[in-house]
């Protein structure tokens, strides 16, 4: 993560925002007399957003913590979406 000046920022904004995108990164913006803000691209933020959903349940939150577990530990059972619906791989 990189710090820039909220003038720093100002007068690279482009390039500031294209590099944010690119490197999928983020940058804190110093303020001087204020708080400080970060800059994330939206795709960066709709999946902050879609975590914290995701997790706000907790019988969601724990049935995906033990999911997680089980591919770590190599007891995950792979199937296809086919063969859940129904039909056939």
């Amino acid at each position: 993560m990189q710090v820039m000046t909220y003038t720093e920022v100002r007068s690279n904004l482009k390039s500031v925002c294209d590099k944010v995108i690119d490197d999928c990164d983020s940058v804190t913006i110093h303020r001087r007399d204020g708080d400080n803000v970060v800059l994330i691209s939206e795709s960066e933020f709709n999946s902050w957003k879609e975590t914290m959903y995701l997790m706000s349940n907790p019988v969601n939150a724990n049935r995906l913590m033990e999911s997680i577990s089980q591919i770590e530990s190599g007891n995950a059972h792979h199937t296809s979406v086919a063969l859940l619906l129904g039909g056939s791989e």
